[in-house]
């Protein structure tokens, strides 16, 4: 055994490598390195190799052993220096050169195969970073493409969204054309009626191309029937004979075949008896064939018969066809005929009727022309007329104004000289007290002295030579007696005339009271007196200005009268001005507190809002049941007894006076709520029966309607609809017209109430409201004619021209004397403020409710005090009221304000507003309205010629509308919810 040590680059070994790790990954390391380099080891022996490795490898130097020996194991293993590794075997063997050789064959092919794997490794390096670029730029392109799909994305989206915009604003434009087209039909139609004659003209022209249409119609309709008929006709004969003549070749065929079979059979049978056979069956069998050909023949013949049934049905047919279309030609001929006449009898009449509408024209610009001539001189005439009057007063007021002039001057002069008088004699008083308080007693020498006097009052002079003189010798002259009388007349308390000093200076009147300066009379602080001149003239003068004014004011009526239009000016009863609002001033719990006290207050605050008119609670005292909660009695009004007194729930009789007279010192109008379809009894009859009135108007059972199933009325049928609660009042009596007449005429001259509120119209005629208003004179009436609107599978109806026709028929029954609430609006508007504004126009393209048809009758409203308040039978929705007072107040008729929304709501400042754009824009109940758009998304509106108003939220201004003209500032812009446009 021999060992050798082999250096470890002697035999090309991987290097040595430092491995500090856990042996797991050394178990995975040496694994690897084995298979990935393998070593073969070549020995020219036959002897078995046994390679052993250890799990574990070190940093140290190793070396290689190798051994070899006969018919023994060769063993490798791994020695490290130092680590105990040996190697197992008896004794070190020796290698010889050859396995060296082959050993460094080994090792450089290991060598080359490492050094091809590292240069794969290299490339694969290369490629995997090549890959990891290529797909870093995958991935960056992938990024990139990503970035351009969704900018892509987000510009189809916006793309898409402008496209869905255009087509929203499309489809806007087309509902606007839409209703523009409308509306143009409307014109077109009221054009077409106006122009009548030619329509006629063009409607039968139309029918005579329409009839012998249909006549030539008709004609080429026979003619295909007709021809359809021979046709048919002739495909059944000709598919019948060819099935005849087919099914008879077949028969001939057939018989031929059996014949040639017999004559076969005839040879045979011949053969046969020639030959002494026996022929029976061949006797058997012709007969048999020959039956057959007598039962086809039968066949055929039947079939023939059955063709010529059929052709002779259908010659039949042919023939009713014929005389159809005879027939369809006489008729034809009739109707044109016919179609003739008519064309020549409607030429005749349609020149009849033109001829007649011409002489109705020329009368008619004849009469006109006359009118105008005569209406132009007879204006002329009275404006000359009221020129020269206007004229006069102006000479007589420059002739009065001189003459005010003068004697203002000459009061002016008089006023001086008795200033300076004043002054004078103010002087000479001075003078003379201080003259009297400082003068010395006399002597007894100059006792009998004689004081000169001049008229009772003693002249002071200055110089004392003079003044001994005049006391010695007297006056100079005597007074003349027409002057002593004047004198005693302006100053009869003069003192009496002295005869000497001491007589003088022993009277009482030495001492003179003079008034003080600010006492003396001046015309300047003297107040003006009944029967003074002055006065008398500022009076006629005020009394000539008044009068021209009046004048002027006449004229410009005049004026103005000839330019509008006769609904303009016309103001009709029961109506008012037309310019009304109304404020519904309580609501269904007023009467629990004072309430006319405390509504009066209010009267300047709704004066200073633009409010017109105020409707007050029913004034007269209630018999009301009893609230089931609270077990007190609701005394709203509504169940009369006294009508005489008014000592109700919600104040006494004076209280109510003194809330009328707030009102009317805010020019307000009272209207009173009145009841006079029921009236609750106060005493039983023998029956029981609750039907004998008290008070003043001490009716019986006579005063009230038969047909009254609760009271045992002994009157006349009711004219309306039956109120339940209460006992329901005859008005066919005189005695109980006559009674109510009386009781509203006290309460319009006593009370003060300027008209009425009737409740539940719906219960008695509308004529003998006629009577009532008319003998009571109100300046407003309004009627409560309350009727459910039309309804389908719980959706309000569009069509509501039933409802609202009910309501015009009651006002048609007052004579127009009455005004009524429109319900119908109200009921509209419940639905039409969802976003369905397309409600708010019918057919014709006005309003769908009364404001449409009758808009000076209706009163629009929104809520009373049945429908909200506590009640709440009918509520409004809340957030659509802002909404529905923009309609209202902005359309005509005219609109009630309801108390809650006005004070406790919040929408006093909203609903001021829109009373004054209705103020600036001189909306009254008569304007006219035309409407531009109604949809899903909007409402837009002209009232008059000065205001335009919107509710909805889409995009609309006036710029935006060819008909509107002007310009156009926004006055009140609530957003999508209403925006108001006044013409400037």
């Amino acid at each position: 055994m021999g060992a050798i040590l082999l250096p470890e680059a002697a035999f090309g070994f991987l290097p040595r490598h430092s491995v500090v790790s856990s042996r797991k990954h050394h178990n995975h390391v040496s694994n690897s390195c084995l298979k990935s380099h393998p070593i073969i080891f070549r020995n020219t022996s036959s002897r078995k190799r046994k390679l052993l490795c250890t799990n574990n490898w070190l940093h140290k130097s190793r070396s290689v052993v190798f051994s070899s020996q006969d018919n023994h194991s060769e063993t490798f293993s791994d020695a490290d220096d130092g680590d105990g590794y040996l190697l197992e075997g008896s004794e070190a063997l020796e290698a010889d050169e050859d396995e060296l050789v082959a050993a460094r064959k080994a090792l450089t092919d290991a060598r080359a195969r490492q050094e091809a794997i590292e240069k794969e490794r290299d490339r694969l390096l290369e490629e995997l970073a090549q890959s990891e670029a290529k797909q870093k730029e995958y991935v960056a392109s992938l990024m990139h493409d990503k970035e351009l799909a969704i900018a892509e994305l987000q510009a189809v989206k916006s793309l898409f969204h402008q496209k869905l915009q255009e087509t929203v604003e499309e489809k806007f434009t087309l509902e606007s054309k839409l209703v523009l087209a409308r509306q143009d039909a409307v014109e077109l139609a009221v054009q077409v009626e106006k122009l009548a004659e030619v329509a006629i003209h063009q409607a039968t022209a139309h029918i005579l191309e329409d009839a012998q249409l249909r006549i030539s119609a008709a004609e080429t309709s026979a003619a295909q029937a007709v021809y359809q008929i021979e046709d048919q006709i002739r495909n059944t004969a000709e598919s019948t004979i060819s099935a005849v003549v087919e099914q008879s070749t077949i028969a001939i065929d057939k018989a031929l075949i059996v014949a040639e079979r017999a004559g076969d059979h005839a040879t045979k049978s011949v053969a046969a008896f020639a030959d002494a056979t026996s022929p029976a069956d061949e006797i058997a069998a012709i007969q048999s064939h020959n039956f057959e050909l007598q039962s086809a023949t039968r066949n055929l013949e039947s079939q023939l018969l059955l063709a010529r049934s059929e052709i002779d049905k259908l010659k039949l047919e042919l023939e009713q066809a014929h005389a159809k279309a005879k027939a369809s030609e006489l008729r034809a001929n009739d109707a044109e005929k016919a179609l003739l006449e008519f064309q020549e009898s409607m030429k005749e009449q349609n020149l009849q009727q033109q001829e007649e509408i011409r002489t109705l024209l020329e009368k008619l610009k004849k009469d006109a022309a006359e009118k105008r001539k005569a209406a132009s001189e007879a204006f002329k005439l009275e404006l000359e007329s009221i020129k020269a009057a206007i004229e006069a007063a102006k000479e007589t007021a420059h002739s009065k104004d001189e003459a005010y002039s003068r004697r203002c001057e000459a009061l002016h002069r008089s006023l001086r000289a008795s200033e300076a008088a004043l002054e004078m004699w103010r002087r000479r008083a001075e003078m003379a007290e201080s003259f009297l308080l400082n003068e010395k007693q006399f002597s007894e020498g100059d006792e009998d002295a004689i004081f000169v006097v001049n008229g009772g009052r003693i002249d002071l002079l200055t110089d004392d030579s003079l003044k001994l003189k005049l006391l010695s010798d007297g006056p100079r002259r005597e007074l003349p007696e027409w002057m002593a009388q004047r004198i005693r007349t302006l100053r009869p308390k003069f003192p009496p005339r002295k005869v000497d000093a001491s007589e003088a200076l022993n009277s009482k009147f030495i001492s003179l009271d003079l008034p003080k300066p600010d006492e003396v009379w001046s015309i300047a602080t003297e107040k003006p007196k009944e029967g003074d001149t002055l006065i008398e003239h500022v009076i006629e003068k005020e009394i000539i200005e008044k009068k021209r004014k009046a004048l002027e004011g006449a004229l410009h009526r005049k004026t103005i009268q000839w330019q509008k239009t006769l609904e303009d000016t016309k103001l009709e009863p029961g109506t008012g001005t037309g310019h009304e609002i109304v404020l519904q001033g309580f609501n269904w719990e007023s009467w629990r507190r004072q309430w006319y006290l405390e509504l009066a207050p209010k009267a300047a605050d709704l004066s200073q809002c633009g409010i017109t008119a105020v409707w007050l609670p029913p004034p007269t005292e209630s018999v009301a049941p009893q609230d089931k909660d609270t077990k007190i009695l609701k005394k709203e009004g509504y169940m009369p007894s006294d009508l005489y007194n008014l000592n109700s729930a919600y104040g006494t009789e004076e209280e109510l006076k003194y809330c009328i007279d707030e009102m009317h010192t805010q020019n307000l109008l009272a209207l009173g709520d009145v009841v006079l379809n029921h009236r609750c009894a106060q005493k039983q009859s023998p029956n029981g029966v609750w039907n004998i009135f008290g008070g003043k108007l001490a009716w019986g059972p006579e005063a009230i309607v038969c047909d009254d199933p609760n009271f045992q009325g002994h009157g006349n049928p009711s004219s309306g609809d039956i109120f339940h609660a209460a006992p329901n009042i005859d008005h066919s009596q005189d005695f109980v017209r006559r009674d109510i007449k009386e009781w509203l005429n006290w309460l319009r001259n006593d009370i003060g109430f300027d008209g009425w509120r009737l409740d539940f119209v719906r219960g008695f005629s509308g004529t003998y409201v006629k009577e009532y208003i008319e003998a009571s004179n109100p300046a407003f009436a309004i009627g409560e004619y309350w009727d459910s609107l039309a309804y389908e599978g719980g959706n309000l109806c569009y069509n509501q021209d039933a409802h609202r026709q009910r309501i015009i028929n009651w006002i048609n029954a007052t004579d127009g004397t009455s005004s009524a609430f429109d319900v119908t609006t109200k009921g509209i508007l419940h639905s039409a403020l969802h976003n369905q504004y397309w409600r708010l126009i019918d057919p014709q393209g006005k309003p769908t409710g009364v404001v449409g048809w009758w808009p000076s009758r209706a009163v629009t409203f929104l809520e009373n005090h049945d429908t909200g308040s506590t009640q709440g039978h009918w509520p409004f929705p809340r957030d659509k009221l802002t909404q529905g007072y923009a309609y209202i107040l902005s359309h005509p008729g005219t609109p009630v304000i309801f108390y809650d929304h006005f004070y406790d709501f919040g929408l006093r400042d909203v609903i001021t507003e829109l009373i004054e754009a209705r103020r600036r824009a001189g909306i009254h109940c008569r304007s006219s309205v035309k409407i531009y758009h109604a949809n899903n998304e909007g409402y837009v509106a002209r009232t008059g010629e000065t205001l335009v108003m919107k509710i909805g939220h889409f995009d609309w201004n006036p710029s935006k509308e060819n008909d509107l003209e002007g310009t156009w500032q926004k006055f009140v812009d609530k957003g999508s919810d209403y925006q108001l446009w006044l013409r400037q």
